[in-house]
């Protein structure tokens, strides 16, 4: 099995058709198999997306209008046979994300040479950007970690699996490490801990995530880091976050 992926959190706000736009015309020129976006939270904003890139036309997302349900969007060049949004249970404080509903929405792929579970997520936000055992963030990002890693465990171990997105939890974090231990997944990057979210916004560091199943190799890099120039003319970048894109490989098909 081979298959090249992309995870990106496009970013909800500033300009955001502008900038879907020009990301789909991207992708459609691209050999990506499965692109997994983060915030895209607007029904006008996916459709967007979906005019512009005609080629993706499986897509997986949960509608709760006007709202995408977590802000999540799958989309494959090749038939979804399956798809489930797991929720997230919501935990104080009380934030405006809570209206998002965020979870992590699983879908099965139908490759040309076998079949491929994808996990998109996107985790609470740390609004503290606080780590430690007692900050209140980190205590409902492990809880949803935790939560994720029960839902793939539900996942057959032989079926290939990647699991991507915007964890919002630095790869160096003891919660991260929990998880990687917990579900058996093998963290792309090998612990490197170059930042997947721009520097000139914040010093967060590498908190978009890329995990594979034992068996199936991935070839990562991180994308999308120059400037893009919108359609007024203006030029800016696509999101606060980098893309990231793997190559993955295996040499058995999924069942």
């Amino acid at each position: 099995m081979q298959a090249r992926v992309l995870t990106f959190n496009a970013l909800f706000k500033g300009e955001a058709r502008a900038r879907m736009g020009v990301l789909a015309e991207m992708i459609e020129k691209s050999d990506y198999d499965v692109v997994c976006l983060q915030e895209v939270v607007s029904w006008r904003v996916l459709r967007v997306l979906r005019r512009a890139a005609p080629s993706f036309p499986h897509v997986a997302c949960v509608p709760v209008f006007p709202l995408v349900r977590g802000g999540l969007v799958t989309l494959s060049r090749h038939p979804v046979t399956r798809r489930h949004f797991q929720a997230y249970i919501p935990a104080r404080p009380v934030r405006p994300e809570w209206l998002l509903g965020k979870g992590a929405l699983f879908t099965r792929i139908r490759l040309p040479d076998g079949h491929l579970t994808v996990v998109n997520t996107h985790l609470s936000a740390n609004l503290d950007m606080d780590w430690s055992p007692s900050n209140v963030y980190a205590r409902i990002e492990r809880a949803e970690l935790r939560g994720l890693a029960a839902a793939v465990d539900r996942i057959p171990r032989t079926e290939p699996l990647v699991a991507m997105g915007d964890f919002n939890v630095p790869r160096d974090s003891s919660y991260f490490a929990e998880f990687v231990s917990h579900t058996g997944l093998r963290d792309a990057f090998g612990g490197g801990t170059e930042p997947t979210f721009r520097p000139e916004y914040a010093q967060i560091g590498a908190i978009d995530q890329l995990l594979v199943t034992p068996g199936l190799d991935a070839q990562t890099r991180l994308v999308f880091k120059e400037e893009v120039r919108l359609p007024g003319g203006r030029s800016t970048v696509l999101s606060d976050h980098y893309g990231i894109e793997a190559v993955l490989t295996s040499g058995n098909a999924g069942a």
